[in-house]
């Protein structure tokens, strides 16, 4: 249910804003992939804290999630490995089927996540994660 009102949410941002929404500082965060896109294609989340994602895969083909530093982007930009399981920055999504995973930033930084499936970056599936210390997040709701 907790999936459903976020979901709700950001579809209601999308539709007042007219624009992708941006996911707030938050220990959950739900991804579309709709036409070989990630939606919302931002997310700002929490050091230190597992944050629970849902993947939703709309598309009638498979996509993969995959969150980290440029290292990892380049590793599967040139790898082989056709199917994601069992690295929670590490996610293979059928089509139209969902996965969750739950992932911990332990630095704040930024970090790219893509679908490195052939074409699929150069079409624009990308996104960033952006990750802010705890005492951000405080300051943030205070």
């Amino acid at each position: 249910m907790t999936v459903l009102r976020l979901v709700g949410a950001l579809l209601l941002a999308v539709l007042v804003s007219g624009s992708a929404p941006t996911v707030t500082p938050t220990d959950e965060a739900a991804i579309a992939f709709h036409f070989s896109r990630f939606s919302p294609d931002r997310a700002t989340v929490p050091a230190g804290v597992p944050i629970h994602i849902t993947l939703n895969n709309d598309d009638p083909i498979a996509h993969e999630w995959i969150v980290g530093p440029a290292s990892i982007h380049e590793v599967h930009r040139k790898g082989t490995e056709a199917w994601h399981e069992g690295r929670p920055n590490e996610v293979s999504v059928p089509p139209y089927a969902s996965r969750v995973t739950t992932v911990v930033f332990d630095q704040p930084g930024e970090f790219a996540f893509v679908c490195h499936l052939p074409g699929h970056e150069e079409y624009g599936m990308k996104g960033l994660v952006t990750v802010v210390s705890n005492s951000a997040r405080v300051a943030r709701a205070s």
